[in-house]
């Protein structure tokens, strides 16, 4: 029996129209300490939320506060416990109290620490801040290698961009891509065109304080980030 081609309703190919719907970025709205945050960013289009346990960071959030804002999430929304150089213990004590799916690791974690949180999502980070900071990558089997800015004595946060250049060639390296870094409303949509991250990071880009989003700026960066992901045609 021939095989016959599903057609979408305008006569392209199903398999065609789903390839363009995979290559929309996914976006992670980063540092959310509230549940007004964290709702207008889900309702903007969020695909992920991420929540600080790092005492040390200004949009650190206590496991109970994070457990109470993820408990009132729609199922669909990923919730992104991120740590630097946490125990083991306090870890799982975050996946135990708070139900996140997803973890992202922000300080110098080994490749054995990371997977033994399997299977959860893992998430390890990279600062870039030359060719030499791409070696590291290929020894973390992790779901993605999330590229941040390399600021001395800062494991992430800072608003600083790093040279996309070297997220291109991290891509090279068979992992999705998360970049993150410095983006704004103004230049994320850039960053998708040159780099096509599986998605971008952000939480100072769309702040109004350490801590506290601008709803605006969220929605506006979403909208952006999305936009050019929307008409790639393979």
């Amino acid at each position: 029996m021939r095989r016959v081609r599903a057609r979408s309703e305008r006569g392209a190919p199903v398999t065609a129209w789903l390839s363009r719907k995979r290559m929309s970025v996914k976006v992670k709205i980063c540092g959310i300490t509230n549940f007004e945050d964290a709702l207008a960013a889900v309702e903007a289009g969020a695909d992920a939320l991420g929540f600080m346990f790092y005492e040390k960071s200004p949009r650190n959030v206590p496991v109970k506060v994070a457990a109470d804002i993820i408990r009132q999430l729609p199922p669909f929304v990923a919730k992104v416990g991120v740590f630097v150089n946490a125990t083991d213990e306090s870890v799982r004590r975050a996946i135990g109290e708070c139900g996140i799916d997803t973890l992202q690791f922000h300080g110098d974690e080994t490749p054995a620490f990371c997977r033994q949180f399997s299977p959860l999502k893992i998430y390890k980070v990279f600062r870039m801040e030359n060719l030499q900071s791409l070696r590291a990558l290929p020894g973390y089997r992790t779901d993605a290698w999330l590229l941040d800015s390399f600021v001395e004595g800062k494991p992430g946060g800072t608003g600083a961009k790093f040279n996309w250049d070297l997220a291109v060639e991290g891509k090279k390296l068979g992992r999705p891509i998360i970049l993150a870094g410095g983006l704004t409303q103004e230049n994320v949509a850039d960053a998708v065109r040159k780099v096509r991250p599986f998605a971008v990071d952000v939480s100072s880009g769309v702040e109004s304080a350490p801590g506290k989003k601008d709803h605006a700026k969220v929605r506006k960066f979403i909208a952006a980030a999305k936009a050019p992901s929307e008409t790639v045609r393979k």
